[in-house]
C-alpha cells in the first residue's frame, strides 16, 4: 500500500489505517480476542501500517488489544491513541488536565506493549483545561521519548492554532466522509495552511455509505447508532438516496460503494489518511482494497454533481455529544 504524510515532522503511515474502535466498543459486544486479533494482524498483511486506538474504547480493553496483536512487528507500525477522559470512562466526562495526561501514558504504554506511543491525541478538547497546558503536556512527554506526535480529535480550527503554536500537531481526526463534509468549510484549509494531516474516522458514515442499512436494520442495544439522529428510522429510509446514487457510481466503475467512498476521501488531499474500521475481515479487504481505486478528474466532477445536491437528514450525533465538539 502507498504511504502518505501526517504533519511536518515525518510521520509517515500506510494511505488507509484502521480504526480498532469497534472490535471493543460503540457498536454492539466485543469481538472475541482472538478474531480481533486476527483481523488486525491481517491488515497488516494487506499493507496497513497504522493503527487507531483510544482509552475509551472499552475502556482499555481495545489498547490491550491493539498492543498484544501487533507486538510481533512493533517496530514496523504506527499505533495512534487517545486521552481524555475521567477514568477511560465518557459518561464521566473530560480529562485533560496535565497530572491525568503523564499517568495515562505510563499505563497506555504497558497496555500497547511498547515503549512510545507514535501518534497521542487528546480525544475531545476539555473546557476546564487551557488547550496550551495539553499541548505543553503532550510537549514535554515528546522531550522525554514516551511520544513521538501529537493529534487532536475533532477540535475546532481555533483550538487547533493554540495547540499547534506551542506543539506542532501532527495530524487532526474528525469525521469526514461524503455524507459530513463540514469540514470542508474551515478545518481542511486550516489544516492545510498550518501543514497537519488529517485522519478521517467513519468515512463509510457508520456502514450506511456501504448500503448495508436501510430503515428495517435493526441495532444491538448496545450499538450507539441507536441514539444519533442521523440512524434514526425515518431518516435512514430518507437517507437512502445517496446509498442509491453511490451504488450506480460504483456499478459503473466496476467497485463497490464502500471502495468509491474511501477513494473519494483520498483524491481529496495527499495528506488525508481515512481509517475505516470493521469486525469482518471479507470487509477489511474490500475496504483497502480501496487504497487501489483512482478516481479521474471527471470522475470526481460526476460524484460532486450528483451528491453535492444531496442533502442528508439527521444530526450526526445527539446533543450531548455534539456539544463536545468543534471546540
Amino acid at each position: 500500500m502507498n504511504k502518505r504524510i501526517l504533519g511536518k515532522n515525518g510521520l509517515e503511515v500506510s494511505a488507509l489505517g484502521l480504526g480498532c474502535m469497534g472490535l471493543s466498543y460503540g457498536y454492539g459486544p466485543a469481538t472475541d480476542k482472538l478474531d480481533a486479533i486476527k483481523l488486525i494482524r491481517r491488515a497488516f498483511e494487506l499493507g496497513v501500517t497504522f493503527f487507531d486506538t483510544a482509552e475509551a474504547y472499552g475502556p482499555f480493553l481495545n489498547e490491550e488489544v491493539v498492543g498484544e496483536a501487533l507486538a510481533p512487528f512493533r517496530q514496523q507500525v504506527v499505533i495512534a491513541t487517545k486521552f481524555g477522559f475521567e477514568k477511560g470512562l465518557v459518561g464521566l466526562g473530560m480529562n485533560s488536565k496535565p497530572e491525568h495526561i503523564r499517568e495515562y501514558v505510563d499505563e497506555a504504554l504497558k497496555r500497547l506493549r511498547t515503549d512510545v506511543i507514535d501518534l497521542l491525541y487528546q480525544h475531545r478538547v476539555d473546557p476546564d483545561v487551557p488547550i496550551e497546558d495539553v499541548a505543553g503536556t503532550v510537549k514535554d512527554l515528546i522531550e522525554a521519548g514516551k511520544v513521538k506526535h501529537f493529534g487532536m480529535s475533532e477540535a475546532g480550527a481555533a483550538t487547533i492554532r493554540k495547540a499547534h503554536a506551542v506543539q506542532p500537531v501532527a495530524a487532526l481526526q474528525s469525521e469526514y466522509s461524503l455524507w459530513w463534509r463540514v469540514p470542508e468549510k474551515e478545518i481542511i484549509p486550516t489544516l492545510e495552511e498550518l501543514g497537519i494531516g488529517f485522519v478521517p474516522f467513519s468515512p463509510l458514515g457508520k456502514g450506511f455509505l456501504t448500503g448495508a442499512i436501510n430503515e428495517n436494520t435493526t441495532f444491538d442495544k448496545t450499538d450507539f447508532r441507536n441514539v444519533v439522529p442521523r440512524f434514526s428510522e425515518d431518516n435512514r429510509k430518507a437517507n437512502q438516496t445517496i446509498v442509491e446514487v453511490l451504488g450506480n457510481i460504483a456499478d459503473s466503475k466496476g467497485v463497490t460503494r464502500a471502495q468509491i467512498a474511501i477513494a473519494w476521501l483520498l483524491a481529496q488531499k495527499p495528506w488525508i489518511v481515512p481509517i475505516p474500521g470493521t469486525t469482518k475481515i471479507s470487509r477489511l479487504e474490500e475496504n483497502m482494497a480501496a487504497a487501489d481505486v483512482v478516481l479521474s478528474t471527471q470522475e470526481l466532477t460526476n460524484i460532486e454533481s450528483v451528491i453535492g445536491d444531496i442533502t442528508v437528514q439527521g444530526a450526526r450525533y445527539p446533543q450531548q455529544m455534539q456539544d463536545r465538539v468543534g471546540k
